[in-house]
């Protein structure tokens, strides 16, 4: 069996950070010695290569910018590699993972996202358990064809779709979820593949979005919002679009302000979408009487997508389309299966 490839992109975060006995402080990863720390992965039928950012990046400062690089980074060495490895901070690494499976159309090839809740150079961190099985993510293949050809989150054990995962927990190692999507696979004594849930690989060439539009909003609804707050969101000049996360099946206040004030702003062109807060289950307009007029004023449901989802895909399509009407029509389509069908 051939060897295979993979590219591990290190841009910062826990998992990257190795303490120093000498001085006692965590210092980043030198993965020229990738294989000196970690010797198991010499069992594994497959080439390892890194490239590290300069200067590293903590994932609570990560932004559109950053993101563009990291899409570089994949394209300009795809043809070289079978598979690619992020290390990321956890913190937004759904964002992160989320928009990359936008950008990046017509991936054939596994792009896994990972981290770690301890770094890789502690007693009991789970970065290392995480890093080996990414790595084997990465490069498993079955008669020529990638297992996993989508961007993924390989977290505790259990691979999800990037697009389908939210970070719920800062303390325990099983930090992630997929309320809404099964797992792509899960690890125990084997890597069980769930192939049913799995998107097929593209046989088209890859193609690389890189305009991604900033002038989008998350409104959070709250017990108590007021119309100052409310309008002061709306308000914002050059205001596209509002992923408004509401309660439950995507019910919001009945108040004639609020409603007023949603109207107005779709009247200004900006498109604002219904989300849940809730980790699972999906907006279903019109199913109680506190969601039924944002069906008539021209909200958006967001169905079963995560936020983190939703503000991807409206920075991605705005930053593609110059149209509001046309990113209304594609936001209601499962691009990269962010939306259940």
């Amino acid at each position: 069996m051939d060897s295979r490839k993979v590219l591990v992109i290190y841009t910062g975060g826990t998992i990257g950070m190795m303490l120093n006995s000498e001085t006692s402080a965590l210092e980043p990863f030198d993965f020229e010695h990738l294989y000196n720390h970690l010797p198991v992965l010499q069992n594994l039928n497959c080439k390892i290569e890194s490239y590290s950012f300069d200067p590293l990046i903590d994932s609570s400062n990560m932004n559109p910018k950053f993101w563009i690089r990291l899409a570089e980074v994949i394209e300009d060495n795809y043809d070289d590699f079978d598979g690619f490895v992020v290390l990321h901070g956890t913190d937004t690494m759904a964002y992160s993972a989320g928009v990359l499976s936008f950008m990046l159309e017509n991936l054939s090839k596994p792009v896994v996202f990972t981290g770690s809740q301890l770094p890789l150079g502690m007693i009991r961190s789970d970065g290392r358990e995480n890093f080996i099985t990414s790595i084997e993510i990465a490069t498993a293949y079955e008669n020529g064809n990638p297992l996993i050809p989508e961007v993924c989150v390989c977290f505790e054990n259990r691979v999800f779709r990037g697009n389908r995962t939210s970070k719920v927990n800062a303390e325990n190692f099983d930090a992630f979820i997929s309320g809404n999507y099964p797992s792509l696979a899960e690890a125990g004594i084997n890597i069980r593949y769930k192939r049913h849930f799995i998107r097929k690989a593209s046989t088209e060439h890859l193609k690389v979005h890189k305009n991604l539009d900033e002038a989008v909003f998350i409104l959070k609804l709250y017990p108590g919002i007021n119309p100052a707050v409310t309008n002061a969101v709306f308000g914002i000049k050059g205001l596209k679009g509002i992923i408004m996360e509401t309660y439950g099946s995507g019910n919001a206040p009945t108040d004639a302000w609020f409603l007023k004030a949603l109207e107005e702003a779709v009247d200004r062109g900006i498109l604002i979408v219904n989300v849940t807060q809730c980790k699972e289950g999906s907006v279903e307009i019109g199913k109680y009487q506190t969601s039924l007029d944002m069906g008539r004023l021209g909200i958006i449901s967001g169905k079963d997508i995560t936020t983190e989802a939703a503000l991807a895909k409206l920075m991605y399509l705005f930053g593609r389309y110059n149209d509001r009407q046309k990113v209304a029509e594609m936001f209601g389509v499962s691009m990269v299966g962010e939306i259940s069908e």
